[in-house]
């Protein structure tokens, strides 16, 4: 085992990293067909459309929304990794237009490969990026893992009659996306060159809260936040969910300095393939390059907020047209 003191890069110790490890979402669409789960008139939102977060309705109009993420290493530096799962965490929560308010930590360490005093830098990030959120930080679960794993169980509180939901879209509503794509080639270009991106590490540590604000505040009842499935995976889900037909413009999307590059140099993760591979059934993409193609299903951590209508201070990508056929995305 290295030394604490041995230059060590944490992505080198995981298969995956990141959003871009999590299961495929065909494979998962697959596994959960048919688990309807509870179906008490309290749980405003439940597995029926994939929704970023459970909410239950405790009190009159207070509702509590429940997540839970974690995952393997997307950079190498502990602390910001720590930081970039807690923000991707505590994102569920924003997403669903709620606030945060406990977290505890769920971690996974190969002790026999990595040195545990490691995990003090991870777990400080996590804290850090807590108490920025105004989140209480209070214990948390750990276990020896083959793999590095780090994230958060969270626990918040909305408002039940102003949920951000992923069913709500209406045809005639814009689309706004609250962060620039990019995050997951240029993760994949540091897993594989060690490059430092200290643009996406900041884009990845801010918090989706302002983002979600500003939409509440615009009177939207419709969003999503966008990690591992991508801008078409999260779209498509939108879509299905809502039933409507996303139209999506392709030149307004914003992307991070050095993605396109990245894309075309070929570090495009296998969780962004897969995504493509998923959505493309669904979707007409006939006008845009295979790469752009890629890129608008790049697999993202702790990415922006997708929401339908117009948020001030953020690009408008799109909008929402009545269902046409079988198709849920249309990209010009």
């Amino acid at each position: 085992m290295p030394s604490s003191k041995t230059p060590l890069r944490l992505t080198q110790f995981a298969q995956g990293g990141g959003c871009a490890c999590k299961i495929p979402p065909g494979e998962l669409d697959g596994l959960l067909a048919g688990l309807v789960g509870d179906a008490a008139p309290d749980l405003l939102v439940g597995l029926a459309t994939g929704d970023d977060a459970a909410v239950v309705r405790i009190d009159g109009d207070t509702a509590v929304v429940a997540t839970a993420d974690f995952f393997t290493p997307v950079v190498d530096d502990p602390y910001d990794w720590g930081r970039i799962a807690a923000a991707n965490a505590l994102s569920d929560v924003y997403a669903m237009g709620g606030r945060p308010l406990v977290a505890v930590n769920l971690l996974g360490w190969p002790r026999d490969k990595l040195p545990v005093d490691l995990i003090r830098e991870v777990l400080r990030g996590g804290a850090d990026i807590a108490r920025l959120a105004g989140c209480h930080l209070a214990g948390g679960h750990s276990i020896d893992d083959p793999e590095p794993k780090y994230g958060m169980a969270v626990t918040g509180i909305a408002d039940a009659r102003r949920l951000l939901r992923n069913d709500a879209g209406r045809p005639g509503d814009p689309l706004t996306l609250t962060k620039p794509l990019g995050l997951g080639v240029l993760n994949n270009r540091h897993k594989r060159t060690g490059e430092v991106f200290a643009h996406a590490i900041d884009t990845m540590t801010t918090l989706n809260r302002a983002a979600a604000a500003a939409a509440l505040a615009a009177g939207a009842c419709c969003a999503t936040d966008i990690t591992g499935f991508g801008l078409l995976g999260h779209l498509h889900k939108l879509a299905r969910g809502s039933a409507v037909t996303a139209v999506l413009d392709a030149a307004a999307v914003p992307y991070l300095e050095g993605a396109r590059s990245s894309a075309r140099d070929g570090y495009v993760p296998g969780g962004s393939r897969r995504n493509l591979d998923w959505v493309a059934p669904h979707a007409d993409l006939s006008l845009v390059s295979e790469t752009e193609r890629l890129l608008l299903a790049d697999a993202q951590t702790s990415g922006g907020l997708l929401v339908a209508g117009e948020v001030p201070g953020y690009p408008v990508v799109g909008e929402l047209v009545p269902r046409r056929e079988d198709l849920t995305i249309i990209v010009r």
